[in-house]
């Protein structure tokens, strides 16, 4: 599980052996079931998580308590409601486990001392910040530009991964697309040659 996380790391900056072990040392492991929240709405988010295994989505719910999914997260990837977690305010996202999970976790304050004391990664989270700013431009950009099947087909070829592993319907919420429309553009592409 912690050579998940080095081996991300180190995909982005070098780290040295002191650093690797300084770095675990910030992180706590915890496990969730299925449909287990990491984080509720309205909590404050105590800790920036890292997925070592299973899958997570972060979502709010509509005022028809309809989950609006903005978010999954795979082995490798990182998952939080940010703005609660770095100003401490109450949380508007939910977070829960879509398969068994594994994350490791580290707090605002050891995310800070990190920070302080290994300088290579504020580099490391610069990058990560980085990149997500441009996936969230490009989201935005896909879900108001395009048609329900330019979507899905998107979805699927820049992230197969969620085509294989998530249910079609939490697919759909993600899309901001009906369940039977995922269903029919599947159908589609499944016969098309």
């Amino acid at each position: 599980m912690f050579d998940l996380l080095l081996s991300y790391i180190q995909n982005k900056v070098d780290l040295s052996e002191e650093q690797k072990h300084q770095i675990l040392s910030f992180f706590t492991h915890k496990k969730l079931r299925k449909k287990q929240y990491l984080l509720q709405e309205n909590d404050v988010c105590q800790c920036l998580s890292f997925v070592s295994k299973g899958l997570l989505k972060s979502y709010v719910l509509d005022e028809k308590g309809i989950e609006r999914i903005n978010m999954f997260a795979f082995e490798g990837w990182w998952i939080s409601d940010f703005n609660s977690f770095i100003n401490q305010e109450k949380a508007v996202l939910n977070i829960d486990a879509v398969e068994e999970t594994e994350v490791l976790m580290i707090s605002l304050e050891n995310y800070e001392k990190m920070m302080m004391e290994i300088p290579v990664m504020d580099r490391y989270f610069r990058i990560l910040y980085q990149n997500s700013l441009v996936t969230k431009d490009y989201r935005l950009m896909v879900s108001n530009s395009f048609t329900a099947e330019e979507k899905y087909r998107q979805l699927a070829q820049r992230n197969p991964e969620i085509i294989k592993r998530v249910p079609h319907n939490l697919i759909a919420s993600y899309l901001g697309i009906a369940p039977e429309t995922v269903s029919r553009i599947r159908r589609k592409i499944s016969t098309s040659p």
